[in-house]
């Protein structure tokens, strides 16, 4: 995607990634950690504010930094960086409420065509997994590199 996004630095094994949102607010140091799960190449993408006090990500802060399509790209910007490096797995994102949820569907929906040029997009419903569709409510959803 070729869209104003944010410079990141990251971990060596790029599971860590930070960035820095300029907006109405100020600057808010934002965190993205790519975590293994119990799952053979499942990982969960957390992502949210990097809390200044411990370092960890907040996912439940809310920004309004007036910049979340620019922390969008930036997030999707570390997908690719990520499987580069770990080309086979799946990653796995949920918003930490519905409505964070909602807004990555929104995201996901809004630049579809640009995304799955790359990616296999599925969206997670109450008992199953499908290709991702616009306008269906989805739980999660997982995200592998395509094969080129």
């Amino acid at each position: 995607m070729n869209l104003p996004k944010y410079p990141l630095s990251s971990s060596d094994k790029m599971l860590t990634f930070e960035f820095v949102s300029e907006g109405q607010r100020g600057f808010i140091h934002k965190l993205v950690r790519y975590q293994p799960t119990n799952l053979k190449d499942i990982y969960n993408l957390a992502f949210g504010d990097k809390d200044p006090s411990t370092g960890d990500i907040d996912d439940t802060v809310i920004s309004n930094n007036g910049d979340s399509e620019k922390v969008l790209t930036t997030v999707v910007a570390t997908l690719y960086a990520f499987t580069d490096k770990y080309p086979d797995v799946w990653i796995y994102a949920t918003g930490s409420t519905k409505v964070r949820t909602r807004l990555y569907r929104m995201g996901i929906a809004k630049f579809l065509r640009e995304v799955t040029t790359d990616f296999e997009v599925l969206g997670e419903t109450i008992d199953d997994w499908e290709p991702f569709k616009n306008n269906v409510e989805y739980e999660g959803f997982l995200v592998r590199r395509k094969k080129k």
